[in-house]
């Protein structure tokens, strides 16, 4: 009998703790995404906007094989506002991953977001795990210049490319 009560109110803390969580979390969010939109609405070309593909969208192959982890073409030269259709071939798992300590600041917020919903951390795609999966990055508000990216599980094996911004 001892141990039905204590069970009994063990399970009403249980309980009690997951059904108080959700409603802190809620009433926590809702004050946090009020001031969130008041910052996009002062940023012309938010860094929580994705910018929209309105030139060329180039593919470059994700590759692991018997002569090695890579991306092809490992170079890619675009215009500010193309995209880039990155396609897991073989080898995998792979992703498009971009060192944040080598993104210049004005171009970091933008970049991050054009990776849309399909993002495994910042300036990081998601890991795609079979043949023909893909991921598209735009380079829509992204200004000239170089940008490095690599397949973070490939780094050591020198699964490297770079993106030219014309």
């Amino acid at each position: 009998m001892r141990f039905i009560g204590v069970a009994l109110v063990a399970s009403a803390v249980v309980l009690g703790a997951c059904g108080g969580g959700e409603k802190k979390e809620e009433a926590a969010a809702a004050p946090a995404a009020a001031p969130a939109a008041a910052a996009s609405a002062a940023a012309p070309a938010a860094a929580g906007t994705a910018a929209p593909i309105t030139g060329t969208t180039f593919e470059v192959k994700m590759i692991g094989d018997e002569k090695g982890y890579r991306y092809e073409p490992a170079e890619i030269k675009a215009k500010t506002g193309d995209g880039i259709k990155f396609i897991m071939v073989t080898g995998g798992p792979h992703n498009v991953a971009f060192d944040p300590a080598k993104i210049p600041a004005d171009v970091k917020g933008q970049l991050d977001a054009n990776f849309g919903a399909d993002k495994m951390a910042e300036l990081s795609s998601g890991l795609k795990m079979n043949p023909g999966e893909t991921f598209l990055l735009s380079l829509g508000g992204i200004k000239a210049g170089t940008y490095e990216f690599n397949c973070t599980p490939h780094l050591a094996m020198n699964m490297k490319g770079k993106i030219i911004v014309q």
